[in-house]
């Protein structure tokens, strides 16, 4: 028994390492492995670029290629198909003035011609629904801002500003013209806000209410008010005072339900067309016509 042993031993020995090879040289034979379905690989495996079956590529091990992977899976459904990802935020949307008198009403200070971009102030309003959408922009890094007066005079206004702060943001503020001196109030009628400074100028967009209740430092849009428009620096997001003195303000009432569009000519480009200019060009011409030997 002893002798036989060594032979059947032996035989063992020799078939071992042959069924080894035959079993890794059988696809028909090896285990299944189930891979995650956010497998880069398995994803891949039997399909090309193009649907094309064949096509596969070498897995890198490597931090990079399992942090891809990681990252991958957690954007991944149960089934392995990506979940939606949220849209990107639109830049603002320049402002149309193209539209000006006839879907909104506008009002343009500065050079002759000039546009949302290029005039000193600009200012442009529209009734959507129950709201009022106002868009702003003036020459400045600081704030630009309109205000609701019941005379032409600055005291005991309100008014909506948009303040460029030391972050780069341009937010909207309410304030109250307490005589020559805008207080800050809490209550903010705004909503739907949108700022941005860019070739240093301050533009903005936003809407507020058409009617709101009763109160000192806020007025109803749907009556007429004269508009009061002002702009200037601003330090650590808090207004100074304005550009220039005096400050323009409409000829006439404005009515929220008639779109305009409203030219005032800056000061740079104001002609003399009052009856007492031409009156005194004509004294002065005729001086020195007749003043001439």
């Amino acid at each position: 028994m002893i002798a036989s042993a060594g032979p059947s031993r032996s035989v063992m020995f020799l078939l071992h390492p042959l069924l080894q090879i035959s079993v890794l040289l059988d696809p028909t034979l090896w285990l299944p492995v189930s891979a995650s379905p956010t497998d880069d690989n398995v994803l891949r495996a039997g399909h090309g670029d193009h649907g094309e079956p064949g096509h596969e590529e070498t897995h890198k091990d490597s931090y990079s290629t399992f942090a891809s992977e990681f990252l991958e899976s957690r954007y991944l459904s149960d089934e392995g198909y990506p979940f939606p990802t949220a849209p990107p935020v639109d830049p603002f949307a320049r402002i149309k003035v193209s539209d000006c008198g006839i879907t909104k009403g506008c009002i343009r200070y500065g050079k002759p011609g000039c546009d949302a971009e290029t005039c000193d102030y600009f200012l442009s309003y529209r009734r959507i629904g129950t709201d009022v959408e106002f868009e702003m922009s003036a020459d400045t890094d600081g704030w630009v801002a309109v205000g609701f007066s019941s005379d032409k005079k600055m005291g005991g206004d309100d008014v909506m500003g948009c303040v460029h702060d030391d972050n780069g943001r341009v937010r909207i503020h309410h304030f109250y013209n307490v005589g020559q001196w805008a207080k800050e109030i809490k209550r903010n009628p705004a909503r739907d806000e949108e700022g941005v400074f860019e070739n240093n100028r301050v533009t903005c967009r936003f809407k507020r209410p058409l009617h709101v209740a009763r109160e000192e430092t806020l007025v109803d849009l749907h009556l007429s008010w004269y508009y009061l428009f002002a702009w200037g620096p601003a330090i650590q997001g808090s207004i100074t005072r304005h550009d220039i003195d005096s400050p323009p303000v409409s000829d006439r009432m404005i009515s929220i339900y008639k779109y305009e569009d409203i030219f005032m000519p800056a000061t740079a480009y104001q002609t003399f067309s009052s009856p007492f200019c031409l009156l005194l060009i004509v004294a002065l011409t005729f001086y020195l016509l007749m003043g001439t030997p």
